[in-house]
């Protein structure tokens, strides 16, 4: 859900100048000086709250602003410092940014603390006279503070800590330093000021830890804050899941026990040993780097040793191009891994997607172009969560800030977001406006389809970095939130609205995410007293006074969600979840609570829920009292990466209890059909209008069908179940049924959407892009597309259900591109049982043709994919079908010239060369007939292949009443009335086919693709 945008920006703290690079006729080559190497940079940490970062160079340590990326100070340590304790080697940040810590060369740990002066300044600016433009308030606050220029910060010096055990690896927390040392293997607490007692330091040893082998050494150590859980590799390639244990009295004959931990990466080759790691706090997940550039990523269950392995990564190019891995640092949100080698970096979703790469770069261009953020990376952090990404390359004195889009989906989980494509950068929004386009301009790779957005500056100044965006489900309106407050946009006018008092947007907080409902914008916040649902109207300003309807709530708001009409789900920390009607007038808008379940027992962590949604029987959503839904729904969550279904039941008190049944595993985002179409059509309420989305739609299309679908994407390929009340009642506890398999459709590229009504899959792909002309590489994303229709249809005719296949496939006949969507089903088929041996019962090709054969486009269907397969696949397809003659005759009889044409190559292949002569004869007259002067020349050709002498081509003329004008004359023909010369006509040598013409060709290699590939991959 990550995607790299444009070309990075570049910083360096150095004045060190580049030198130029030298080409290749020049053999000098520039050698390396003390000069070069004490700039270049060794380490990077970013704060907690990412309003700072450190970095250091051999002899220095810089303190950097991250919006605008500036040097707020520097420090640069004496010879006699460096002499004493070593060059610097890495750098730690306590979390709060109040101390750094430079590790040195000689194993010492010198410490500095980090204050912000707010009465001093920096870079402030000088204001020139003039008129400006009339401001708001929260304008001019912004202006002000702006010129006032940014609060200078110090650098103090705090102490050198010496180990003399030698310091292997460090970590910086919150309360103290870990250090792990070497000799003797041991792990130190040193705490950043005494406790009561007046102690600072603890100690273990490695040797008296059970659960770590003998005379192993700790070599790497992360932690995770939100998890409360580190991860330790050992020097034998081991990686451990530890946690701090709480200080507890013991005898003093007792040996001190600080840490426990469980072994859960033990490599069983040389090429399985443990490099690098990271936590993945979002989705319980912690990922493991081998030396082999593989990465192995665990599922953390509990914190007894539950942790089993959930995928592997394979390295996006062989181990040669990309080198050993370097580091691995996964988004804020989870929904990205960054994987750094020695020569390059990847970007993956959370199970496994690929989403960028560097390897796919001419490395010679990037040699010479000295571009070092291309060529490896040695320290990487995360900006604006998520919106931007530090990269710091080995041996470079630059610092590179490559900007990043994410779905919308990250920050608020609703179906508008997952319905339509919404990227936020950090500083503006990209709105893909395919979706009411017609159906050919959906799936263009046209870079105007998108809708660029930018962020009011002052919004922008204020409250970033911006958390979450949503829009609405005709995709007219646009909300995001930042640190507080919001703000939303209209895609159509083109204006934003905001808050004009900075006290009122500094009041709340978005938590708990947003939704629109037309044109009402449904917001969960909190406040410093309470925790509310609060609802604006986009055609009202934004302050307290323009609020339509408050309502509060007992507790934090996990998520909530729009289903069904005009219902309103909201769950809460409390376990609770809400349902709300949304009751709307032409004067007002108000909430009415009518019904809550609490899910106690069932939901064990309310804060691991993602999204909730629910489905309602046909009978409840008809008749039913809206204040026994919550009796009747199935309720839907996702859990981490689990998709859970719970079904309400009675047990013996008559009273309502849930079962609960996980569906699927590695979910990345899920889509239920049901909440897409009611969004997108026409409430019943008498809410001020707001036109429907998608009105070309067909609405005979979610009649039946897969209205009731339910997709999911799980890393690697989208999911679907096409009816979710099957499903439900499979998943139900009163039988033994298995739940059904879901329907697998692979995709190359990242899918963001579904888009059912137009029967394809939509997603994003991004590309590197060099060129000889520009002196840098840049990215650049396009959309990509992926018909969904074969597969359905496939599983369907599996499961012997020809009449829902009909009904679908007549709901989707008037797509342009529906022949090419069964052309690849008969492909896809085909291939499967080619050159296999199946019973009669278990082949599915027979019945696929028996389905195809009821469209109008049966003939073609069968050319097409003849075209596009190999001639030894012909005799498996034919042995289904009439003789290639009968068909011949029928596209004949049809008018079908073109199609009629196909089959003679066919006919060739299975018959005697006389009888396809004879054939093409028959046709060649009819195209005469027909004025079809271009079918005329292809045959021409197609008998010219089949008899090099050219009588063949003679005698058809001939038997047309053609005459051939004879060698030498200059009387036109014609043959060359087709482009066909006299010389080729007597028996000269003439190309086998010509443009256009390559299913006349009388060969046995494999056609190709032809005309009206509308999804093929264009690069």
């Amino acid at each position: 859900m990550y995607w790299p945008v444009g070309a990075p920006r570049v910083y360096a703290s150095s004045r060190r100048k580049r030198k130029p690079i030298l080409t290749n006729d020049d053999d000098r080559k520039p050698d390396s000086t003390d000069d070069e190497e004490d700039t270049n940079i060794l380490g990077l940490r970013v704060a907690r709250h990412g309003h700072l970062f450190v970095t250091i160079t051999r002899s220095a340590l810089i303190v950097w602003q991250t919006t605008p990326v500036i040097v707020l100070a520097s420090v640069t340590r004496s010879t006699q410092s460096l002499k004493s304790y070593g060059t610097n080697v890495s750098v730690l940040l306590r979390p709060d940014s109040s101390v750094a810590v430079v590790q040195s060369s000689l194993g010492f740990l010198i410490t500095y603390t980090i204050t912000a002066d707010s009465s001093a300044r920096v870079y402030q600016q000088l204001k020139e006279g003039g008129h400006g433009r009339r401001q708001s308030n929260a304008d001019r606050v912004a202006a002000e503070e702006e010129r006032r220029g940014f609060p200078e910060v110090n650098i103090r010096f705090r102490m050198v800590i010496k180990v003399d055990a030698g310091v292997s690896e460090v970590l910086a927390l919150d309360e103290e330093l870990v250090v792990a040392t070497e000799k003797p293997p041991a792990v130190q607490c040193i705490k950043w000021s005494p406790d009561n007692t007046g102690n600072q330091t603890s100690t273990e040893l490695l040797s008296r830890m059970s659960w770590i082998p003998k005379k192993s050494c700790v070599v790497g150590m992360v932690y995770d804050r939100a998890m409360s859980l580190a991860v330790w590799i050992t020097n034998e390639g081991r990686a451990f899941a530890v946690q701090r244990m709480i200080s507890r009295p013991q005898d003093a004959d007792e040996p001190q026990r600080l840490f426990r931990g469980y072994c859960f990466h033990t490599p069983e080759k040389a090429n399985d040993l443990a490099t690098q790691a990271s936590i993945n706090a979002r989705f319980s997940l912690l990922a493991v780097g081998c030396a082999n550039a593989e990465i192995h990523v665990y599922t953390a269950k509990d914190y007894v040793g539950s942790i089993p392995l959930s995928h592997k990564l394979g390295p996006p190019a062989s181990p040669i191009t990309t080198g050993q891995l370097s580091i691995l640092n996964y988004s804020p949100d989870g929904y990205c891994l960054f994987a750094g080698y020695e020569k390059g970096w990847a970007l993956w979703s959370v199970y496994g997607k690929l989403q960028a790469s560097s390897f796919s770069t001419d490395r010679r261009i990037s040699e010479m172009n000295d571009e070092g953020w291309l060529k490896g990376v040695q320290e990487v952090a995360w900006l604006g969560a998520g919106t931007n990404l530090l990269l710091v390359g080995p041996c470079d004195d630059r610092i590179w800030l490559m900007e990043m889009a994410k779905n919308a989906v990250t920050g608020c989980f609703c179906a508008a977001n997952v319905g339509r494509t919404m990227l936020l950068t950090h500083s503006g929004l990209m709105v893909y406006r395919g979706y009411d386009l017609p159906l050919l301009s959906t799936i263009s790779a046209d870079a105007s389809l998108w809708h660029h957005v930018q962020i009011p500056p002052t919004y922008l100044a204020n409250q970033q970095p911006i958390r979450s965006a949503v829009i609405s489900s005709d995709g007219r309106y646009v909300a995001i939130a930042g640190r507080r407050g919001l703000a939303h946009y209209s895609v159509s006018s083109g204006r934003w609205k905001a808050f004009n008092d900075m006290q009122a947007e500094n009041a709340f907080v978005v938590r708990g995410g947003m939704s629109w409902y037309q044109h009402i914008l449904i917001a969960a916040v909190e406040t410093n007293e309470y925790h509310e649902l609060r609802l604006y109207s986009r055609e009202r300003g934004l302050d307290d006074s323009s609020l339509l309807y408050v309502e509060q709530l007992p507790s934090p708001v996990v998520c909530i969600a729009l289903t069904g009409q005009d219902s309103l789900l909201v769950y809460t920390y409390q376990n609770v979840l809400y349902h709300f009607v949304i009751n709307a007038s032409s004067t007002s808008v108000t909430l009415v609570q009518v019904g809550h379940i609490a899910l106690n027992g069932i939901i064990r962590a309310p804060a691991r829920v993602r999204a909730v949604s629910w489905i309602l029987p046909e009978h409840q959503l008809r008749d039913g009292d809206p204040s026994q839904d919550v009796a009747h729904a199935s309720i839907i969550f996702l859990v981490d990466a689990k998709l859970v279904l719970l079904q309400p039941s009675m047990d013996g008190d008559n009273e309502l209890k849930y079962d609960m049944r996980v569906i699927a595993n590695n979910v990345e985002y899920f889509d239920l059909m049901r909440d897409q179409i009611t969004l997108t059509g026409t409430p019943e309420r008498s809410l001020p209008a707001s036109p429907p989305a998608l009105e070309a739609l067909n609405g005979n299309l979610f009649n039946h069908g897969l209205r009731d679908s339910l997709w999911y994407f799980d890393g690697s390929e989208v999911q679907c179940w096409m009816d979710i009340e099957e499903l439900i009642e499979a998943a139900s506890s009163s039988n033994d049924m298995q739940v059904p398999l879901p329907v697998l459709i692979s995709v190359d590229f990242y899918p963001t959407s579904v888009i059912l009504n137009k029967g394809v899959l939509l997603g994003i792909d991004a590309d590197l892009v060099q060129r000889r002309d520009v002196q840098f590489a840049f990215f650049r994303f396009s959309i990509r597309t992926e018909l969904f229709l074969p597969a359905v249809l496939r599983r369907q005719l599996a499961q012997f259900d020809d009449s829902a296949a009909s009904s679908l496939a007549d709901r989707y006949k008037c797509l342009p591109y529906f022949s090419h969507a069964l052309e690849i089903l008969l492909h896809t088929v085909l291939d499967d049982e080619v050159d296999k041996t199946l019973e009669p019962g278990q082949a599915l090709l027979p019945s696929t043709i028996s389905f195809l054969s009821s469209f109008p486009q049966y003939l073609d269907i069968l050319v097409q994919c003849t075209r596009k397969t190999e001639v030894r696949s012909w005799k498996t397809l034919f042995s289904h079908l009439p003789p290639p003659q009968e068909l011949f005759e029928q596209a004949l009889e049809q008018g079908m010239l073109k199609t009629a044409g196909g089959y003679l190559l066919v006919l060739h292949t299975f018959e005697d060369s006389d009888r396809s002569s004879e054939q093409c004869v028959t046709l060649l007259q009819r195209a005469k007939e027909a004025g079809d002067w271009d079918l005329c020349k292809e045959l021409a050709r197609f008998l010219m292949a089949l008899d090099e002498s050219g009588n063949s081509l003679r005698e058809a003329l001939e038997e047309m009443n053609v005459n051939v004008a004879p060698i030498g004359s200059q009387e036109k023909t014609l043959g060359a009335g087709l482009g066909i010369s006299n010389d080729e006509v007597n028996g000269a040598d003439s190309p086998v086919s010509s443009e256009g013409g390559a299913f006349m060709s009388p060969t046995t290699e494999d056609q190709g693709q032809g005309d009206g590939d509308y999804f093929s991959q264009q690069r």
